[in-house]
């Protein structure tokens, strides 16, 4: 089990339990801020599924939900921290061809339609780099950038 840091998982009732259950416990490093928002992040995403079921009956069927869980995520989960492209799409690069079908059919639709919109449009990109606590670097131009100029 892994979790922070906190009084709760590092209590001695919780530690001599999963020590009688042969389980391994492991912790966040001290003073590191950024072990834990990602999973805690992609958990919640889990969990908000409307077909989680809350509590499994047996291990078979906690393994048989992350199997199918884990592909669905990765493969089919628009992600809006990731401009809503798949963690897929944007780990092998797919993601730039459609991004290039979005903002064509976005723009298009602008210039059809103008009266519709305050401003001309712009279709999000996922960032070049993801990261917590990382300071900003303004004079890094972006893949959308890149893409909007080709």
């Amino acid at each position: 089990v892994h979790a922070d840091s906190g009084p709760a998982m590092r209590s001695t009732l919780l530690k001599d339990t999963l020590r009688d259950l042969d389980i391994s416990q492991t912790h966040n490093r001290p003073r590191v801020s950024n072990d834990n928002p990602f999973s805690e992040s992609e958990f919640r995403t889990m969990k908000y599924r409307p077909n989680y079921p809350g509590t499994f009956e047996t291990i078979n069927e906690a393994r048989a939900y992350v199997d199918w869980y884990v592909p669905w995520y990765n493969e089919n989960h628009k992600h809006s921290g990731i401009a809503l492209f798949s963690p897929n799409e944007v780990h092998n690069g797919t993601w730039a061809t459609l991004w290039k079908q979005r903002n064509h059919t976005q723009q298009a639709y602008y210039s059809a339609h103008p009266e519709r919109f305050r401003s001309r449009p712009r279709t999000p990109a996922p960032a070049d780099i993801v990261g917590i606590n990382r300071p900003k670097n303004k004079n890094t131009e972006t893949d959308a950038e890149r893409l909007q100029s080709a």
